[in-house]
């Protein structure tokens, strides 16, 4: 085996988001840029010679090429294995299955998650430690420091392995084992959903379902799962082929972006569920017949119906969502008489609660939910979730959730996207909210009162590191609340998030439109914030 050393010089945009480091495919393509971030890991990185590493990703754009340069930079640094998913192909939620299973000592994982996928779009990698889980805020600004200062990086002269044919090769001194991306996946759901219940549901006739994988990496898993081992009907599955570009669609599950499946379940003659999940599968949208079904609820909903799930029934040790998250899932920890963790945005925070035992449930608004089962948030896990619980109740999802709000009150939310805004302006938008925050308690803007305005800081619970400057918060004193958080996803400008919630518990208000119940507070979240002065924009570009 001839390992190289490349002379390389640092790039100085290679920080990780919240979901490690995303930029455009271009990006990524100039030379040494990938292999200066992977260099950066593995030089961050502590006792792997002869360990085994995970790699896979959503098969977007580059997924393959970029395969091929880690698996030889993963040889020539000295990992004894490397188990690489069959084309390429892992969705997120696998590969940490495949961690965790495998008791591997991490994984790197190819994608841009929700982002478009092709030649001029997004491309992203990230590492995830040996719980399968995110690397935390310590390894990511440590690969970080080390692609700001990297010489050069060490790769074996091989040719291409080949991806698509299960089996072990010899990289070098590495084996490389191929393996089917599905089934590890699928096997770890059907021990922690009532298979039995769920086919009888979908065989009886009365019943039907559609999945929008998006033509995203969760295809073969939909049908391998749904069509396969459940017996759904074949169609239950749109969009099932994983394609590089997503189709020219937009991988991600809202209301937005996933029209064709929302205009499939309106009206009468419309299917009983529906649900769509994202491009690297760890996303998902509920949907009932002429119903949608927010993050924020889905997320209490699985709380409250948990002991209906068997991997679930022996009840919940607590739950967790990200500051951002309604406080549906609050109401339903405190009847349940469990812990309720506030973190900040970003899956690694659940992770140490996740480990520590502290919780089972978690969740983020931004169409995110997960368990300990993994440590990822997992789109497909989330409908067969539901799912069971639609086999065990045998009620429509409209009633399920209003039977819900009954019981535990309505937390009315909604989020506004200003997308692709100034970078700048965005940033001088949250900076001006930051000054005025100890001004602003006791202010009151028409029917809300100030009681508390604060940029959020998390000290975790197990480590207690501490994370500052998550997102400023506006409180008010009737429970009410405003959220404005700039996005660490994107890979152009900058993603404003305004986060407006109102709390109802009258029976007769319940089952009002959130853009109507929340007017006054929406138009307030502009003012307060000046949102047209900093971005140049008079509406946002996403509402879910």
């Amino acid at each position: 085996m001839e390992i190289q050393t490349i002379t390389t010089t640092p790039f100085d945009d290679q920080r990780p988001g919240t979901s490690g480091l995303r930029k455009k495919v271009k990006v990524f393509q100039t030379p040494h840029y990938l292999a200066n971030f992977v260099q950066s890991i593995f030089n961050v990185l502590e006792d792997y010679q002869g360990k085994t590493l995970v790699v896979g990703g959503d098969g977007r754009y580059y997924n393959r090429e970029a395969l091929q340069i880690i698996l030889k930079m993963a040889a020539a640094n000295g990992f004894g294995k490397v188990m690489v998913g069959r084309g390429g192909i892992l969705s997120t939620p696998a590969a940490s299955c495949v961690i965790r299973k495998y008791q591997t000592f991490g994984g790197i994982i190819l994608s841009a998650s929700h982002n478009p996928g092709g030649p001029d779009d997004d491309f992203g990698i990230k590492y995830n430690t040996a719980n399968g889980g995110p690397a935390p805020e310590k390894i990511t600004e440590a690969i970080y420091q080390q692609s700001r200062e990297i010489t050069q990086y060490l790769i074996v002269e091989a040719a291409d392995m080949d991806l698509d044919t299960i089996g072990e090769q010899q990289l070098g001194d590495m084996r490389v084992e191929i393996i089917d991306p599905v089934s590890d996946y699928a096997d770890m759901m059907e021990q922690l959903f009532d298979f039995d219940a769920m086919r009888s549901l979908l065989s009886s006739g009365s019943f039907s379902m559609r999945f929008d994988a998006m033509n995203a990496v969760t295809g073969p898993y939909a049908q391998e799962i749904l069509e396969t081992r459940l017996g759904a009907a074949a169609g239950t599955v749109l969009r099932g082929e994983p394609l590089p570009d997503f189709g020219g669609a937009h991988p991600d599950p809202n209301l937005a972006h996933a029209k064709e499946l929302v205009a499939t379940m309106t009206g009468a003659d419309a299917p009983d569920f529906g649900a769509a999940s994202d491009g690297d599968g760890d996303r998902n949208m509920i949907l009932g017949r002429d119903f949608y079904v927010t993050p924020s609820d889905s997320l209490a909903l699985l709380a409250a119906n948990a002991a209906l799930v068997p991997g679930y029934a022996e009840g919940l040790a607590g739950v967790a969502r990200s500051m951002p998250t309604s406080q549906a899932i609050d109401r339903v920890a405190a009847a349940l008489g469990i812990e309720c963790y506030e973190t900040p945005t970003g899956w690694k925070f659940f992770g140490n609660l996740l480990d520590a035992g502290r919780i089972t449930l978690c969740g983020e608004e931004s169409f995110g939910t997960g368990s300990d089962h993994v440590r990822e948030k997992d789109g497909l896990w989330a409908v067969l979730f539901w799912l069971n619980i639609l086999a065990v109740r045998k009620q429509p999802v409209a009633d399920i959730v209003h039977e819900h709000w009954k019981q535990y009150g309505r937390d009315v939310y909604t989020r506004h996207d200003y997308e692709g805004v100034s970078a700048d302006g965005a940033s001088a938008l949250m900076e001006q909210l930051r000054e005025r925050t100890g001004g602003l308690g006791g202010q009151s803007f028409g029917d809300y009162t100030v009681e508390l305005a604060d940029d959020f800081s998390y000290t975790d619970s197990v480590d207690n590191s501490v994370s500052s400057k998550q997102g400023i918060r506006i409180l008010f004193d009737n429970g009410a609340r405003i959220v404005y958080r700039l996005s660490g996803t994107g890979t152009e400008g900058a993603t404003l998030r305004v986060y407006i919630e109102q709390p109802e518990t009258d029976a007769d208000r319940l089952e009002h439109d959130p853009q109507e119940t929340l007017a006054e507070l929406i138009s307030l979240s502009a003012t307060i914030a000046e949102i047209e002065k900093f971005t140049g924009r008079t509406a946002p570009d996403v509402i879910t």
